[in-house]
């Protein structure tokens, strides 16, 4: 076998393409049953297969190293994929953020293009196939050794077992052994995009509440760690959604603990705005209760938790609110306070911080510097985006330009 490829996600599975299209005899490994079981469940089962975006504000989302993809985007975009994935026969639609799903919006229609254009390729994959261990000689791979003990010999061996998130979909960090047995630093993982959880224990009252077009403001000792606008979603540890799984990366870096969160209900409306919009519905509604006179401005779990913060008597009929009263629930819509527990297991994250120092690996082939055809791909580098589709599109990308520099590198 020309090449080996180590993981069957969107990584692995595009590199094992992309070194069959060049010519290369190509094997891929996967230790599942079935192939892109974590690119199944991407978002919520639809995929968000990339971000139409410039290849400038690609490497901007990604915090994470983000310079060192540039070359590997230019060579294989957003715009790329795109094209791939509509000749493969999966149109796909753009959405707010640029955030690019499949028309179908099934993610299980990505998985079988991407299964279908292996075969096509004339690529075999080894299903239910671990990696124990590289065999390295005079600073080149020779092959790979199996879970069993089996060695099978390969001059061209590209690692694409993702991170050490969702280790139940089979990311369980073996691509960190394998590239420290070849010599390599990695950072020690530890979650990127994850839930935060809350030092308040109301966010379980209104779990499952999702809430749209809110802004989320985090900071700490009054400097601002940074603020996003779009969906969030209470559970019982605290909070999740797209806008906190963003903010989580900063907040994280920040110590996590003691941070502090303020959410921003009606972000479209200046205080003033609101506060007249708060008056004409609380004179619409003028001859019932406070708890009873929120429903055009408020989901209806979260009034009673709302107005419980507010301090602000439930019971009192709208007209009689005081100025003071009616000052207090404006202010606290545009800010209700939480304070950050810490995030949710490196497990539960979306995404994996560290792996592979990346300038131990050349950004122009993804090859390492210390092991002559040794290649890595994907979350198994140190390198992660925020979320709206930038983490899969790192996942083509270094994945192509892995597995075309290995096909190449066999003629």
């Amino acid at each position: 076998m020309d090449v080996i490829v180590i993981g069957g996600g969107p990584a692995g599975m595009m590199a094992a393409w992309a070194a069959a299209m060049e010519g290369a005899a190509v094997c891929l490994w996967e230790r599942n049953a079935r192939l892109g079981r974590k690119l199944a469940i991407t978002g919520k089962g639809r995929c968000n297969i990339t971000n139409q975006c410039e290849i400038e504000e690609l490497v901007r989302h990604i915090p994470g190293n983000g310079s060192f993809l540039y070359g590997a985007f230019s060579r294989f975009s957003p715009q790329d994929i795109m094209d791939f994935f509509a000749r493969a026969g999966v149109p796909v639609k753009v959405e707010r953020g640029r955030r690019v799903f499949p028309q179908s919006d099934k993610a299980a229609d990505v998985v079988n293009a991407m299964t279908q254009a292996l075969r096509d390729a004339g690529v075999t994959v080894a299903y239910e196939r671990r990696a124990k261990s590289l065999r390295i000689q005079d600073g080149a791979v020779q092959g790979v050794v199996d879970g069993q003990g089996r060695f099978f010999p390969a001059s061209r061996v590209i690692v694409a077992c993702g991170g050490a998130s969702y280790p139940a979909t089979g990311s369980t960090g073996d691509g960190y052994r394998l590239a420290e047995d070849a010599g390599h630093t990695v950072i020690p993982p530890q979650p990127s995009l994850a839930p935060l959880t809350t030092v308040e224990t109301w966010p379980e009252q209104v779990m499952g509440l999702s809430l749209k077009n809110v802004r989320l403001k985090a900071e700490k000792e009054g400097k601002l760690l940074g603020e996003e606008f779009g969906e969030m979603l209470f559970t019982h540890f605290g909070i999740s959604g797209p806008i906190v799984l963003t903010l989580s990366r900063p907040v994280i870096e920040a110590g996590g603990a003691g941070v502090r969160l303020y959410l921003d209900l009606k972000p479209a409306l200046r205080p003033e705005q609101l506060r007249r919009r708060l008056d004409r519905d609380l004179q619409k509604f003028c001859r019932r209760q406070l708890q009873n006179g929120m429903d055009d401005l408020l989901p209806a779990s979260l009034i009673p938790v709302f107005l419980g913060l507010s301090g602000v008597d439930v019971h009192k009929p709208c007209n009689q609110l005081t100025r003071e009263e009616r000052q207090t629930l404006a202010l606290l819509m545009k800010a209700i306070p939480l304070t950050v527990q810490g995030c949710r297991p490196l497990a539960e994250a979306i995404v994996t911080k560290g792996g592979v120092r990346v300038d131990q690996v050349s950004p122009k082939t993804m090859e390492s510097k210390l092991a002559q055809g040794l290649y890595f791909a994907g979350e198994v580098l140190d390198v992660d985006g925020y979320t709206g589709g930038y983490n899969l599109q790192i996942a083509w990308s270094s994945g192509y330009v892995a597995g075309q520099a290995a096909g190449r590198s066999m003629e």
